[in-house]
């Protein structure tokens, strides 16, 4: 072999080596940033590859938006609302999943998140809410079901501790927060 052959080879395998190694980096940071929002994607894509090209389009059409933290006023306000679609459940399940749905819904309206369809709208949440966004889906799902009436009191129940997790987190409330002293 010749020195430039040799070297030639050196350069591709420094190539390779580095390609690797940015492969590596990009899916550990947007495994990091997307938690069980990246397996859910890889499995739906069916490809580790247009999963990590999803999760990457769905960042960046989310730094277009103008999403921002809400008020204290606004977060006491819709935390209040929340406290009041609780106390509904005892008496209509039904209807306090749906005010649920639709408070969670004004949120992130009132943070910036569009309202697109739910599919869009739960993509656009996991890009900063990834390790609530399941909690989304399954309330949603619940939701369909009970309008299909094929759904439980205790289903209702789960859907409305679902939404309460996303709803937390949307108002950016913290564990000694939520906790009336």
């Amino acid at each position: 072999m010749n020195n430039a052959t040799l070297l030639l080879v050196v350069v591709l395998v420094v190539a390779v080596v580095a390609v690797a190694a940015y492969v590596m980096r990009r899916r550990a940071a947007l495994k990091a940033r997307f938690g069980p929002e990246y397996e859910r994607t890889v499995h739906d894509a069916g490809s580790t590859r247009r999963a990590e090209a999803e999760l990457e389009a769905r960042a960046t059409r989310v730094t277009k938006y103008s999403i921002h933290p809400l008020r204290r006023e606004e977060s006491l306000e819709f935390a209040n609302r929340w406290r009041r679609v609780q106390a509904m459940f005892v008496d209509d399940p039904a209807a306090a999943v749906a005010e649920a749905d639709s408070l969670v819904t004004e949120v992130m309206t009132a943070r910036g998140y569009p309202m697109a369809d739910f599919d869009r709208r739960a993509e656009d949440v996991s890009v900063d809410h990834a390790n609530v966004v399941h909690h989304y889906r399954e309330a949603h799902a619940i939701a369909v079901r009970h309008a299909q009436r094929s759904a439980s009191t205790e289903d209702l129940r789960q859907a409305l501790v679902h939404y309460r997790a996303l709803f937390d987190d949307l108002l950016e409330v913290r564990e000694a927060e939520r906790r009336p002293a």
